[in-house]
């Protein structure tokens, strides 16, 4: 069986290709109902036909960008005139219509948008200020006139639509007409109402299957539709009411002033205010792979592309649907997700069993039907047909449709599902949004997690503790002992770099209260300045910025230029300390005079540098150089307004302290006692890396640490020797984080997660078995290439993402167990009894009834089961482990044995050994074995919650969905057997009876200690397909 599935049944658990989803479509086979079981697959064509539509609507947008169709524009732009305002406009009290306003940035007509006056003129029209923003009373107008910052989206599907999918099930159909048949026979045979209960009786439990059936689906499809939209949530920064605020994408509107910075995505299209460097990157939207510079000569940004580069500030023109994101956006969910790889492997399973069971079915018909003809040719009856000989074949025809139901597991593939909504839905309550189903699959098998340091394993919350400035290194306790330590000339020279070279905002709410907008790092480096300086705004007013670079994490440094109120020009840079310290060659002395660095001060510094990273401090170092020429130009591209890379000044160095989070060494503990590698991967100093990293207890005493230069350095031979004891990585580039994690996939086999929130982080992230972005810190590029988002950054919350992706496993394999075993007495049973006594104990009501209980609420009972401790006491899951165990087959053969045997003894001794007797003996005997057979089904559900412990009871009271199901079940089955005999063929039972029936079923409990006891060959992975846990210090 494994091979077969291997063989055709084997996808890709990210970006799988092609070839391999038509292959395995196109060995599925006997499938009852496709709506249903391809309702959570990719639709291949419809995707390409997406595709299709999508590069179309690209390739228009790119004519529109880069061809203009100057001469068209040329001509319209020199006939059009300001379109006649309509009534509601001109109510709303503004001065442009929304669809001229749309118009100038998707045409990108720079005539077009001067004739509306520019940038003031668009913002006179829209009645907004550019310096304080929308005012909040204002947005529900906004909205009105110019539209929501949302796009069209297929309505979600009703109740009915999923009652429909359900309703067609081939072999339920084909039931429902040979019910329809037997009720026309029956009452034409015995009369009303007698004749019709048997068809009747097929018809309601059709009906109550097609209803149970159709809640659960439907009640998925909510939940997939509430992560959908929380997946294209994104928080913008805008200024609203003169102050800056965070808002949803989704609240955004027409004049809100938006901030962008690298790794944002544009939320809606807009112009250009004002900002630095501000690089495009339009590839999303046109196709189109060079980045665009933004500026005032080229001031349209359309929604859905991305900040490559810069930062600055835009005003919004047009929202949702009026953009072209909008129109493209309709296309991209075409065709739905990839499948994930165990919906395709269950998909394998569900047709092997169904080859079986269609055997079967066909077998026991053809036993059922020859035994019935050879009766009548041994009594002479053969040219003599009565109406009750045709309703006896319909009906064996019913049992044998009715075994083909129960037989073709259709619920198993979308088990996966259930189980994976159920998942994800309780990851979203414990802050990981799940971008792609099948990273919660694939979080199981995860060996190695390749962490960042700041923010996910620290809080992230940063305060400076330590200066050391002039040659003296100091404590931050008190403002009035740091003040007066520090001369006048240095602290204004210091206090110019903290306010002048920062990317964040010092913002006041409605009550006053002075809060910082930005990184953490720059936040903990204004509020060290506040201290001194209250009045915040001072430092900027007598100065002009000229030009900035942000920070990058290539770089890892941030530069400003600016010009001073005498006009001069000067350039202040801050990032690592070792990087800037080495850009400089001069130091400020105490007396904050500027003197050439010697090299016993450069070693100076270098050890407050390393003494700071040894106390697990954030090392900052900031500088400034002087430029006596140059040019204070507007044109920032200008040469002249380069910012300088040598020959700075040191002003100070900062230690900023980054706690480590709560919980976070528990939770690594976690990780190495279920046998996945930690590994830091960071751009800080490798002593403050160390140190914060044998805090967590990442760093063990044979574990490596190495910097990103040294790394970068090695031969794949050497990578080979040093990986597997590498657990911290310094000074790292993303190119060194994407090497890292593309080696230990390829060469060492490893399954790795990896976190990430830069945009230079995307091709890690991309790259990684499961890519992790951060949802605080992360930026959107990030985000887009994750497979999850770590909602509050937090390390422990990885660690919960593998343990559910632990659990979304072993459900699907309890479920997978549960499930066969029915199958296989239901199948045995029904045969056997054909091929013996010329009918089946189960009839087709019954069986339909049997097919819900393993199917639909099997998999509520089983595949929603939430994670225990225990699962991360375990080694990961294999790469390339059989799915159904030895442990698996061990019990399914086992319990089949045992039920097989029970309901045998039953079926051809039962009225002797339960001493039945009179006229009815044989409907309450056949009462008797389903009953019977009903109950080691609900023990058997509860073996099945451990496939290896003995103990399978611990937990389940908590379990409220398994604690339901086997209520519910338990009373129908009651109902059933004492109120509906008339419709489902049986026969109210003793005290007696009913005893020995729960009894028998209750059997199946000690048969599974029992079973759990005989071992299977070692030599397999043991623990439902983990590998053994190493031991000894290769565990480290």
């Amino acid at each position: 069986m494994e091979s077969y599935l291997k063989e055709n049944f084997e996808v890709e658990p990210k970006n799988p290709t092609e070839e391999a989803l038509k292959k395995w479509r196109s060995a599925v086979w006997l499938v009852k109902n496709p709506r249903r079981r391809f309702r959570m697959v990719a639709d291949l064509a419809k995707r390409a036909a997406a595709e299709k539509k999508r590069r179309k609507i690209q390739e228009k947008i790119r004519i529109a960008l880069y061809v203009q169709k100057a001469a068209l524009q040329f001509i319209d732009s020199a006939n059009r005139t300001e379109r006649k305002l309509s009534e509601e406009v001109i109510q709303a009290g503004y001065d442009i219509e929304p669809e001229d306003l749309a118009y100038i940035v998707r045409s990108h007509n720079n005539k077009t948008y001067d004739f509306h006056g520019g940038l003031h003129g668009l913002a006179r029209k829209v009645k907004v200020s550019l310096r304080d923003g929308v005012l909040s009373d204002d947005i529900p107008k906004r909205q009105q006139i110019f539209g929501y910052n949302q796009f069209v989206e297929k309505p979600q599907r009703p109740l009915w639509m999923f009652i429909w999918d359900a309703l067609q099930d081939m072999t339920l159909i084909i039931l429902m007409m040979c019910a329809v048949i037997s009720v026309g026979v029956g009452i034409a045979t015995e009369g009303w109402p007698k004749g019709m209960y048997d068809g009747l009786g097929i018809i309601l439990c059709i009906l109550l299957v097609v209803v149970v059936t159709a809640v659960s689906d439907y009640k998925q499809s909510l939940q997939f539709k509430d992560l959908d939209k929380e997946k294209k949530n994104i928080i913008i920064q805008v200024t609203r009411d003169g102050t800056r605020k965070k808002v949803s994408i989704y609240d955004l509107v027409v004049g809100d002033i938006v901030h962008l910075s690298i790794g944002d995505q544009v939320p809606a299209d807009g112009v250009f205010i004002d900002g630095y460097s501000l690089s495009i990157d339009e590839s999303s939207l046109s196709g189109e792979s060079e980045p665009i510079n933004i500026d005032k000569k080229k001031p349209f940004l359309l929604s859905g592309t991305k900040v490559q580069d810069g930062s600055g500030k835009m005003l919004v023109t047009s929202v949702g649907m009026k953009t072209e994101w909008g129109r493209l956006m309709v296309t991209l969910s075409e065709g739905g997700d990839d499948e994930t790889p165990l919906q395709v492997k269950l998909n394998g399973v569900a047709t092997i069993i169904g080859k079986i069971g269609l055997a079967f079915a066909v077998l026991t018909f053809f036993v059922l039907t020859s035994r019935f003809i050879l009766v009548k040719f041994i009594r002479g009856e053969m040219g003599k047909w009565r109406m009750n000989d045709g309703l006896e074949l319909l009906n064996y025809f019913a049992i044998a449709v009715t075994i083909l139901v129960v037989a073709v597991p259709e619920g198993l593939p979308l088990a996966v599902t259930l189980s994976l909504a159920f998942a994800m839905k309780k990851l979203m309550n414990d802050r990981a949004l799940v971008r792609h189903l099948s990273a919660c699959e694939t979080m199981g098998s995860a060996t190695c997690i390749c962490t960042d340091k700041t923010g996910t394993l620290t809080t992230n919350h940063m305060v400076v503790t330590r200066l050391w400035a002039a040659g003296d290194t100091k404590d931050i306790k008190t403002k009035e002992k740091l003040k007066s330590s520090i001369s006048e000339k240095v602290l204004t020279v210091l206090l110019q770099s903290v306010f002048l070279n920062t990317n964040s905002e010092i913002v006041k709410d409605d009550t006053g209260k002075t809060s910082i907008i930005g990184s953490p790092t720059e936040t903990a480096l204004l509020e060290f300045g506040l201290l001194f300086q209250n009045n915040y705004t001072q430092e900027a007013k007598n100065v002009k910025i000229v030009k900035v670079e942000p920070f990058n994490s290539v770089k890892k440094k941030m530069s400003v230029l600016v010009s001073l109120s005498n006009g001069k020009l000067r350039a202040f840079c801050k990032g690592a300390s070792e990087i800037i310290l080495n850009m400089c060659d001069k130091v400020i002395n105490e007396d904050g005079e500027v003197v050439q660095m010697s090299d016993k001060q450069q070693k100076a510094i270098t050890d407050v540098i390393n003494g700071f990273a040894c106390e697990a401090l954030r090392t900052i170092c900031l500088a400034f150089k002087d430029i006596e020429t140059g040019s204070t130009s507007d044109d920032s591209n200008s040469n002249n307004n380069d910012i300088p890379e040598s020959n700075y000044t040191v002003i100070a160095v900062v230690g900023i302290k980054d706690p480590v989070r709560p919980g976070v060494k528990e939770a690594v503990k976690t990780c190495l006692d279920a046998g996945i590698m930690v590994r830091m991967v960071t751009g800080d100093n490798i002593n403050t890396a160390k140190a914060i990293a044998k805090e967590c207890g990442i760093l063990t005493a044979d574990g490596l640490a190495i910097d990103g230069p040294t790394f970068r350095e090695k031969s794949d031979e050497q990578l080979k020797e040093i990986i597997p004891r590498l657990q911290v990585m310094a000074r790292s580039l993303p190119l060194d984080k994407h090497k890292l994690v593309t080696f230990l996939r390829n060469e060492l086999k490893e399954v790795v997660a990896v976190t990430g929130d830069g945009t230079n982080d995307a091709p890690a992230l991309h790259e990684a078995d499961i890519g992790l972005a951060m949802g605080i810190a992360g930026t959107e590029v990030a985000k887009e290439n994750a497979d999850v988002v770590i909602m509050d950054d937090n390390f422990k919350t990885i660690v919960v993402v593998a343990r559910w992706g632990r659990s979304v496993y072993i459900n699907i394999q309890k479920f997978v167990q549960f499930q066969l075993t029915v199958n296989v007495v239901a199948l045995m049973t029904n045969f056997v009894s054909a091929c013996t006594s010329g009918s089946a104990p189960l009839t087709a009501v019954q069986l339909l009834w049997v097919n819900m209980i393993m199917d639909t609420l099997g998999a509520l009972a089983l595949a929603t089961e939430p994670p225990h401790d225990g699962l991360m006491k375990r080694p990961p899951i294999g790469r390339d482990v059989n799915f159904i165990t030895k442990v698996m087959w061990r019990n399914i053969i086992g319990q089949s044995i045992y039920q097989l045997i029970v309901l045998g003894i039953l079926q051809f001794n039962g009225k002797k050994l339960l001493n039945l007797n009179g006229p009815d003996s044989t409907a309450v005997l056949n009462t008797m074995i389903f009953n019977t057979f009903v109950f080691c089904q609900v023990f058997n559900e509860i073996n099945s919650r451990d496939m290896e412990k003995i103990n399978v009871i611990k937990g389940m009271f908590d379990s409220w969905v398994f604690m339901i199901v086997m209520v519910c079940t338990v009373t129908f089955q009651i109902i059933i057997v004492e109120l509906l005999g008339t419709f489902a063929s049986t026969i109210p039972l003793s005290g007696n009876l009913w005893l020995a029936s729960i009894l028998m079923g209750a059997v199946s409990l000690p048969v599974g200690v029992v079973l759990k006891y005989i071992p299977v060959e070692s030599s397999t992975p043991s623990h439902d397909g983990y590998e053994p846990l190493p031991r000894g210090p290769e565990l480290a």
